[in-house]
């Protein structure tokens, strides 16, 4: 079987169970079909006052974190918020190339174009073995200053570059000159004994919610680009003339605090949960038992969640933005345009009336991680198989 080396900066942790999720969902199938070993490189923060991340919440995984289905290996390396940026990537290079020299790969995948894929791509360079990176959302489609020049040079460098979008790989030809016949979509799958159509009242009772309540869910991180504060301002637009309206943010973030004076600013209290983040099983009987899902974010790669609600017969209000169109049609659910609250609320509005068939917005999503692991490894054994023949 061939051996891969995964790195990765992001995996389910308490303080973010979402985080992440889809990459130990694809490394987890994949080890169904190679020997895999994932590295979960991490930087660890120096304590600066004044100098905290503003898009996720900090702390590490240390040497005895395990999760499900996968071999893992964490290792953090020193950073400064801001300040290190430009060497963030040699330096998770050097650590981690001893760490995967001893696993001895066959093939490294990196995801997240920088530092990660970059560190993973120096690491292979040293080791004489191919690298394909992996690019998830942000990495391509926000990229400025240096990150643009370092994720330029990981796409330049590495043997092939797999993107999680048509319109992905579309930027990152465009705009990062990745050669085309190097760059692979293979979009996200979801797990299908989880996210499936369940008995909207029952799960409504096991959750304690109101048998007619129109019930409006949001899941994933708490971060300002996830469109957050327009949501909020729309729900409290549509709460004041329809008191059965009820909005659950799913998950973990910086912007909790805030968020939940917003709602208290706002008068929300009792109408909007904030539950935690979670285990799938559990997101996913949040997602049957609303009316709809939305994700007003400001960018996206391939919203997974958006998927997962699909999968379970759950139609969807989302921002245009992304890949997400290609999981989106007009028998699923509205798209529109990000940052624009009284456009949400006019969506939100009319996907609660609509007579959305269930059933077929289920039965039309059927992609798994099994897929998924396997493009991936195809991926894997050309870039293999064509430094070889070099």
């Amino acid at each position: 079987m061939l051996k891969i080396a995964v790195v990765t900066p992001m995996l389910p942790i308490p303080q973010d169970r979402t985080r992440g999720r889809y990459i130990h969902e694809t490394a987890r199938a994949l080890s169904q079909l190679a020997t895999v070993r994932v590295f979960f490189q991490q930087p660890r923060y120096l304590a600066i006052p004044g100098l905290t991340p503003r898009n996720f919440l900090t702390g590490t995984a240390g040497a005895d974190y395990s999760a499900d289905g996968i071999d893992v290996e964490t290792f953090t390396y020193p950073a400064v918020v801001g300040l290190s940026r430009v060497t963030n990537g040699y330096v998770a290079g050097r650590a981690l190339t001893p760490r995967v020299r001893a696993f001895a790969p066959d093939v490294v995948v990196g995801y997240w174009i920088y530092p990660d894929a970059y560190a993973a791509w120096q690491c292979a360079e040293r080791l004489g073995v191919p690298c394909v990176a992996g690019a998830l959302g942000s990495d391509i489609h926000v990229r400025a200053g240096a990150n643009a020049a370092f994720t330029r040079r990981t796409v330049a460098g590495v043997d092939a570059l797999v993107t999680v979008s048509e319109a992905m790989r579309r930027t990152a030809i465009a705009d990062f000159d990745a050669p085309p016949a190097r760059v692979h979509t293979v979009v996200n799958g979801f797990n299908t004994g989880v996210f499936h159509p369940r008995d909207r009242q029952a799960m409504r009772g096991k959750l304690g919610i109101a048998s007619d309540a129109r019930l409006m869910v949001y899941v994933g991180r708490l971060v300002e680009s996830k469109g957050l504060r327009e949501l909020l301002a729309a729900f409290a637009a549509l709460s004041g003339t329809d008191p059965s309206l009820q909005l659950a943010l799913v998950g973990e973030g910086v912007m909790r605090e805030e968020l939940e004076r917003m709602v208290q600013a706002a008068g929300l209290q009792g109408r909007v949960a904030m539950p935690g983040g979670m285990e799938p099983a559990q997101v996913a009987e949040w997602i049957c038992a609303s009316d709809l899902l939305t994700l007003p974010s400001w960018s996206e790669g391939y919203p997974n969640v958006v998927v997962e609600a699909l999968a379970c017969g759950v139609p969807v209000v989302a921002t245009d933005v992304g890949g997400t169109r290609e999981i989106i049609d007009d028998s699923k659910g509205l798209l529109i345009p990000p940052r624009d609250e009284r456009v949400l609320a006019q969506a939100l509005s009319q996907a609660l009336s609509h007579p959305w068939d269930h059933a077929a917005i289920a039965a039309s999503m059927n992609r798994s991680w099994d897929d998924v692991a396997r493009e991936t490894l195809d991926v894997c054994e050309q870039v293999l198989a064509a430094r070889r023949r070099a």
